[in-house]
């Protein structure tokens, strides 16, 4: 990861954390509290993030990656791209879930946690790759 990288990572991570909050409480109210199945109400947990994500990674963490110029039609692609990169993130986190909850018989939220952790490389750096490529450098 390059030098200038770190404080866009430092932030990603704490977007992520807010993501994570709101991913623990739905997959605690869908698989605890409703009896929905452990992927199922992963996914729906996932997604139910990501939205916020995408807007505080858009207006904070990569502000400076597009020079500053925002486009409507940049912003729909950028979405897209997002969608699409955590969307595989998701599926690996679900994977890391099922491995850690239901494979090893960890707690369905440290299992969580570890699974969310997994992907946090991933979504940062093909994000940082594909989606805001600037280096945060004007």
């Amino acid at each position: 990861m390059h030098m200038a990288r770190l404080p866009q990572f430092a932030r990603f991570c704490l977007v992520g954390g807010s993501g994570v909050i709101v991913d623990m409480i739905v997959l605690h109210a869908l698989a605890v509290g409703l009896g929905w199945n452990v992927s199922l109400s992963k996914v729906c947990a996932a997604e139910t993030a990501l939205p916020s994500n995408f807007l505080w990674n858009e207006v904070w963490t990569f502000r400076e990656a597009g020079g500053g110029e925002v486009k409507m039609g940049c912003v729909w692609g950028r979405l897209g791209r997002f969608h699409a990169i955590c969307g595989a993130g998701i599926g690996l986190a679900v994977l890391g879930l099922h491995l850690f909850h239901t494979g090893l018989g960890f707690n369905l939220y440290l299992a969580n946690l570890l699974a969310i952790g997994l992907v946090t490389l991933w979504n940062f750096g093909l994000n940082a790759r594909f989606n805001w490529r600037g280096t945060g450098r004007r």
